[in-house]
C-alpha cells in the first residue's frame, strides 16, 4: 500500500500563532525569556538552589521555568529574573498590520497579525541574536 503524500505547510515562526492562540506573541516572548534563563543557569552551572541563593527567587520558580511551566510568570517577572542572574534584556520589535500580514501569509496557510521578529540580547551588547522559537519543551500551552 502506497502511503498518502504529506501536506507541507510553512509555519510562521511562531508555534502559538500557527495553532491559533490569540496571545501568540506574548506566549512566544515568554518562552524566549524562559529559554534565556535556562541557558544562563546551564552556562553558569547553577542548580535551582544555587540560583535561589544568588537571586532570592524561589527554587521552585526556577524548577517551573526549567519544566516550561510558565503559567505563573509574567513577562516583566521573567525579565527581572534574567536581570538578577546578571544579564540585561533588550527587545526590539517590528509590527505588521493584520491586513498586510494576512495577505503575505495566505500562501502559507497562516493568518492574523504578529510580531515579525523578537531580538533578545543578553549580557554584552555584542552577543545579541534573533530568536524566534518556542519553549525548549516544545508543547504549546
Amino acid at each position: 500500500m502506497k502511503p498518502e503524500p504529506l501536506e507541507v505547510i510553512h509555519g510562521s515562526g511562531n508555534l502559538y500563532r500557527d495553532f491559533g492562540y490569540s496571545d501568540a506573541d506574548s506566549l512566544l516572548l515568554r518562552d524566549v525569556l524562559a529559554a534565556e534563563i535556562i541557558k544562563t543557569l546551564d552556562r553558569k552551572k547553577l542548580t535551582v538552589r544555587q540560583a535561589q541563593e544568588r537571586t532570592g527567587i524561589a527554587a521552585a520558580d526556577f524548577s517551573r521555568i526549567r519544566n516550561c511551566d510558565l503559567k505563573r510568570f509574567t513577562l516583566d517577572r521573567l525579565m527581572g529574573i534574567i536581570n538578577k542572574l546578571g544579564s540585561r534584556v533588550e527587545i526590539s520589535m517590528e509590527f505588521k498590520p493584520d491586513a498586510e500580514y494576512a495577505a503575505a501569509a495566505r500562501a502559507t496557510g497562516v493568518a492574523g497579525g504578529r510580531v515579525e521578529s523578537v531580538a533578545l540580547q543578553s549580557g554584552k551588547r555584542s552577543k545579541g541574536r534573533t530568536v524566534n522559537a518556542g519553549c525548549p519543551a516544545g508543547e504549546p500551552r
